[in-house]
């Protein structure tokens, strides 16, 4: 059966998520990066998990959310924009050997329409919370990575974890570029 690709590409962690022409969930997970010291060996595992989906499914489409295009002041720095357009790229490049496929930049806004997704801009609850409620909530089987606190007034608390976001943010892309949505 062909499928495709979402991937969510950060240099601490990058999610992806595969789905059928439907739009239904196949596989989905992360590539945990943020322990690797280098932009390369990171890439370098990015690429062997890459050729491990390849061998388990027919990529047909690969789908990348597209880079943040401007700095916005209290966000990002210009440094930390230019190292995940680098790294972007690198990923972008390593999908393209994997798979064979040019991949499709995604602009996020736009995936986030396109699946029916609207984020609250007034809500107390973070854009990212709000991704990743709207994936558990179309998907409530997938079982999501979980953490515990270990210390503080909060430890023994079970939370999400962090690699949430990237999956979810790699599901709203694939989700996005179904035909059928």
């Amino acid at each position: 059966m062909s499928c495709s690709i979402g991937l969510d590409i950060s240099t601490s962690c990058t999610g992806w998520c595969i789905v059928d022409p439907e739009g239904k969930l196949v596989e989905m997970g992360y590539i945990p990066l943020s322990k690797i010291d280098t932009a390369y060996k990171k890439a370098s595992r990015v690429r062997d998990v890459l050729s491990k989906l390849h061998i388990r499914h027919d990529i047909t489409s690969v789908f990348i959310e597209e880079n943040l295009q401007a700095f916005r002041p209290g966000f990002s720095s210009a440094k930390t924009i230019v190292t995940l357009a680098r790294f972007n790229g690198m990923v972008s490049l390593m999908s393209y050997d994997v798979f064979g496929l040019s991949p499709s930049f995604i602009n996020v806004n736009h995936a986030r329409k396109r699946v029916g997704l609207k984020i609250d801009r007034k809500s107390e609850t973070s854009t990212k919370d709000q991704v990743l409620n709207f994936a558990r909530g179309r998907i409530p089987s997938f079982e999501w990575p979980m953490r515990t606190l270990k210390s503080g007034p909060r430890k023994g608390l079970v939370l999400f974890a962090d690699s949430c976001y990237d999956i979810s943010d790699a599901y709203v892309i694939a989700s996005s570029c179904v035909k059928n949505e």
